[in-house]
């Protein structure tokens, strides 16, 4: 089931039902593209109607925020969790590393993407893995996909930030069996950036903390409100 936040549509699953619907996609070898949509992303959908059919064609839509699962309370089809772009890759690794799968880190500047593979493949030997930083030129780029198709991944983690990693991902979906829009998943998996403690993304306040630890995200947040207007409007009218 999906519910329609502000023309986008999301789905409702739980995490678990998530990582669920992308192990059987591997198995399976059904190409799919994941969409992790935080409220910036869907907002923005609304004056990109390109952006907004990219979104809705993707096989699976998560909703990547409490703003997100607040819209979708609001509008009377609840989500039942959020499911961040780096929740959804951390549940996912248990599962890849059981079932040995292949999985390919590209994004990030120089360095970042490799880190977070070897941070990932100490705790889950049974990844095989590759990188790439996100910073190739448009003459590089060739090579960064005949990376890619070489290396076969069962899963493709694309760190290009939104909504390039989504434009990118749907131009080149022939190159994983699931690829999956991360944004800057890889510095927190690297470890240089430190995610809020475990209480404070417990009562959803994960947001506010990062506006703390980066006061230059008040841009982005700015557009929070707006959202939350906007969703109300569908709401009521």
């Amino acid at each position: 089931m999906r519910v329609d936040i502000l023309g986008i549509t999301v789905n409702t699953y739980s995490m678990q039902e998530t990582v669920e619907e992308i192990r059987k996609a591997v198995e399976n070898r059904l190409k799919i593209r994941v969409v992790t949509a935080n409220p910036e992303m869907i907002y923005a959908s609304g004056q990109d109607q390109q952006l907004r059919d990219l979104i809705n064609s993707a096989d699976i839509v998560t909703a990547d925020g409490i703003g997100v699962v607040w819209a979708s309370q609001r509008l009377r089809t609840p989500v039942q969790e959020r499911v961040t772009g780096i929740d959804l890759i951390q549940a996912l690794f248990p599962v890849a590393d059981q079932n040995k799968w292949r999985i390919f880190f590209l994004g990030g500047k120089p360095g970042i993407a490799r880190e977070a593979g070897i941070q990932v493949a100490q705790k889950y030997p049974g990844i095989t893995w590759e990188d790439s930083h996100g910073y190739f030129s448009m003459e590089e780029e060739t090579e960064v996909i005949e990376r890619i198709r070489g290396f076969r991944p069962d899963i493709l983690l694309v760190g290009l930030g939104a909504p390039r990693q989504e434009y990118w991902i749907a131009e080149h979906r022939d190159l994983a069996t699931v690829s999956i829009g991360v944004g800057g998943s890889f510095d927190a998996l690297a470890g240089n950036v430190v995610r809020a403690p475990k209480r404070v993304q417990e009562f959803q306040l994960e947001w506010l903390y990062r506006l703390w630890k980066e006061p230059w995200r008040w841009k982005r947040q700015s557009v929070l409100p707006r959202f939350v207007m906007k969703v109300l409007w569908q709401r009521f009218y």
